[in-house]
């Protein structure tokens, strides 16, 4: 065998001996950093959670899909509806709805975005907005300062940045408001 042909054998051995050791080491590098999960533990579809106090309803959530985490927090990434009941727990008085919401379980607080809605069917009262909070604990709904809110009762049109309420919106503050338009009722039909 000629010369060259050893050498080229050898180095070609050398090679494929040194490319060997390498993915050796890298495999080792990969299989020694672990691989953390954080998407959701569980998925559940058409959820329905009913909060009750003394065997009286208090609050009724739905939602086409709940991804609950590790740590408890909840993602409603496909929409929520949470219905507030009067006292005896038969009556839905107010309702908040939106196409996204997350629950902070350490908090028990509630982000909702994307069309949110607000209705007192009790005032007759409606509010939009594009993103909400909601505190179960303090039970309010709120807004930031600076995010735009519209408010319309029977006889009014309210606009402006930033609202506080009590989670029935039974009252509610504007905290900048920038208009306020009267609805003219039209005259009975004769």
């Amino acid at each position: 065998m000629p010369a060259y042909r050893v050498n080229w054998l050898l180095w070609s051995a050398l090679l494929v001996a040194g490319s060997s050791w390498s993915c050796q080491k890298k495999d080792a590098e990969v299989a020694a950093k672990p691989v953390v999960y954080k998407g959701p533990m569980a998925e559940t579809n058409n959820v329905l959670t009913l909060l009750s106090d003394s065997a009286k309803l208090q609050i009724r959530l739905t939602a086409p899909l709940e991804q609950t985490f590790e740590t408890g927090d909840q993602i409603y990434p496909k929409g929520v509806k949470v219905s507030f009941y009067g006292e005896g727990g038969k009556t839905v008085i107010n309702t908040l709805e939106g196409k996204y919401a997350k629950y902070d379980k350490a908090k028990n607080f509630y982000v909702v975005r994307g069309d949110v809605k607000v209705a007192n069917q009790v005032k007759q009262q409606k509010m939009n907005t594009e993103e909400l909070f909601y505190d179960r604990v303090k039970a309010t709904i709120y807004t930031k300062p600076e995010t735009k809110v519209r408010v319309e009762t029977l006889t009014e049109v309210l606009t402006g940045n930033g609202l506080t309420a009590t989670q029935d919106f039974s009252r509610y503050s504007i905290l900048h408001p920038t208009g306020v338009f009267t609805v003219n009722q039209a005259p009975p039909a004769q």
